[in-house]
């Protein structure tokens, strides 16, 4: 009895070391194929068409193949996808530095057309898709679909994936258009997964008004409380590294402190169900304004560049994970007697989100218009028309979003499930490879980069038209030429009589309670033997 014990731990024991090394040599590969994406990311820099989530998407396929042919058939992936790898460790990089980077006057300075797009536009979107999905796929015939199958569509066809355009667009060139579709994105994901949650826990057999105001109202102290227990969080850093002068004795513990409050924010609103994309970001944002200006010059190099690169790195793992993902035999065997059907799916998939894109970016854009009084501030038609294409790429939150609704543990062996899950990848691998492919191009024919406005800012840097650019650089092609002195002239009265707007009393709150407080730029703390010091010294 004792020897048979012991053999049967021998034959654990080898079963768990091949199961580890199999881990370490996928380990292994995949890393390999992340310096691969970045290698030919920057030899593919200056071309026209492909950017990096392009380049990593196609790699993602040519290595899924190549296992599936190596495998015979078996495997196409080598980590199998996880929901939770998404939401928990890559998606809090990129959210994080986006509102760590963000332009922070341009997006609150138009936050409520944000907000338009990114929770209005989206319930408008969530309905079209729902519905339609409702008319055309139920007559196709997939399968044993409910009606909360069908507004999980509709939530997760909502969620755009703006990577795409947001590394075409420049964020000094177009602030304006920056901000918008860079603010949208975020606040589109919040929303789109906030609904998909909702659908799961609302008993939508007794859907009626009385249930529809209590989604409103969840939404709204969802949305509320997320965005105060990210402020609540960078405060916090900020407070904590002001008072206690870390760089005295390390500049590590600032750097590490930062990028644990950071995480911990997310991980809070996790834990009490709140949409922890928009806690993240708005602790990005206060941690930019305040906790960033509190640390050692040193450290505020390695925080900036860190942030972006652990942002850059989960871009390039997801987009490289979904294309080999694609591939995975398994899914694609359930629905193989039924080429045809999958095709007009993905169609109806496709032509539901230019509608449900289009339904909303046109009327809502006019509306916000109607509510501009200055010209620079408005979106025209060819700015319409590059919001309206930045949101029709989805990407890896609706591959989560689709695999958490019709699979379980990745895996599923019903028909009208499979047709989904291949479906959505379908639409994600269509939509950003073809939309991908053309946004450079679109980007460069609606909105050509001003190159004699750049000449201008670096051969006269102390004229005024040096300033006059970054704060106008957002205006439309038609008023370029003839308002210089327009221009110029309304930029010295806002420089001599600065209006009483919003930004203005906020600014003042701020240098009167807030930096006093929790520090800022002009409050940094004096840190004895830190690069802030010698510099006061020289």
């Amino acid at each position: 009895m004792a020897i048979g014990i012991i053999s049967s731990a021998l034959a654990n024991s080898e079963k768990i070391l091949a199961s580890d090394h199999g881990s370490v040599v996928a380990i292994n590969l995949f890393v390999a194929l992340l310096c691969g994406c970045v290698v030919i990311g920057h030899l593919l820099e200056e071309n026209r068409w492909i950017n990096e989530s392009i380049t990593a998407l196609v790699i993602g396929l040519c290595t899924g193949a190549v296992i599936l042919l190596t495998t015979r058939g078996q495997s196409s992936h080598l980590l199998v996808f996880s929901e939770d790898l998404f939401f928990i460790y890559l998606l809090p990089p990129i959210i994080f530095n986006a509102g760590f980077q963000v332009k922070k006057k341009q997006f609150f300075r138009n936050f409520m057309t944000i907000m338009l797009f990114g929770a209005v536009g989206t319930l408008i979107s969530f309905g079209i898709i729902s519905v339609g999905a409702i008319r055309f796929l139920k007559k196709m015939n997939i399968g044993d679909l409910t009606i909360g199958d069908y507004l999980a569509i509709g939530a997760i066809f909502s969620a755009t994936d703006s990577v795409c355009t947001l590394q075409v667009l420049n964020q000094d060139e177009t602030p304006l258009l920056y901000s918008l579709v860079f603010g949208e994105g975020v606040v589109n994901d919040a929303t789109s997964v906030v609904l998909f949650n909702a659908i799961q826990s609302f008993d939508l057999s007794h859907f009626d008004s009385a249930i529809a105001l209590q989604y409103v109202g969840n939404f709204l102290y969802l949305f509320i409380l997320s965005t105060l227990l990210g402020v609540l969080a960078g405060l916090l850093s900020a407070y904590i590294i002001k008072k206690l002068y870390f760089g005295r004795h390390s500049t590590d513990r600032e750097v590490a402190l930062m990028m644990l409050m950071a995480y911990l924010s997310y991980m809070l609103a996790e834990l009490f169900d709140f949409s922890a994309i928009l806690t993240v970001f708005f602790c990005g944002i206060v941690m930019s304004h305040y906790t960033w200006h509190n640390v050692t010059e040193s450290s505020r190099v390695t925080t900036k560049h860190a942030f972006a690169t652990l942002s850059f790195v989960a871009e390039i793992f997801i987009f490289l994970y979904v294309g080999m993902d694609a591939l995975d035999i398994e899914k694609w065997n359930v629905i193989s007697d039924s080429p045809g059907e999958l095709i007009g799916v993905s169609a109806i998939l496709l032509g539901l989100i230019l509608v449900g894109r289009a339904a909303f970016v046109f009327p809502l854009s006019f509306i916000s218009n109607f509510t501009k009084k200055a010209s620079h501030e408005k979106l025209h038609f060819k700015q319409q028309v590059t919001i309206w294409w930045a949101g029709l790429m989805r990407g890896a939150v609706s591959m989560a979003l689709a695999y958490n609704q019709f699979t379980s543990l990745g895996h599923t062996q019903l028909r009208g499930n499979a047709m989904m899950i291949t479906s959505t990848i379908s639409v994600v691998l269509f939509s950003t490879v073809v939309f991908g492919l053309m946004t450079k191009p679109l980007v460069s024919i609606l909105l050509p980069s001003p190159n004699h406005l750049t000449r201008m800012l670096s051969s006269e840097p102390s004229t005024p038209q040096s300033f006059v650019i970054p704060l106008f650089g957002n205006e439309s092609e038609a008023d370029q030429s003839n308002q210089n002195v327009r221009r110029l002239t309304s930029l010295r009265m806002l420089l001599t009589t600065p209006s009483r707007t919003v930004h203005y009393y906020w600014r003042k709150f701020d240098d009167t309670f807030m930096r006093p407080v929790f520090g800022g730029r002009g409050f940094v703390p004096f840190v004895p033997g830190s690069p802030t010091e010698r510099n006061d010294h020289q």
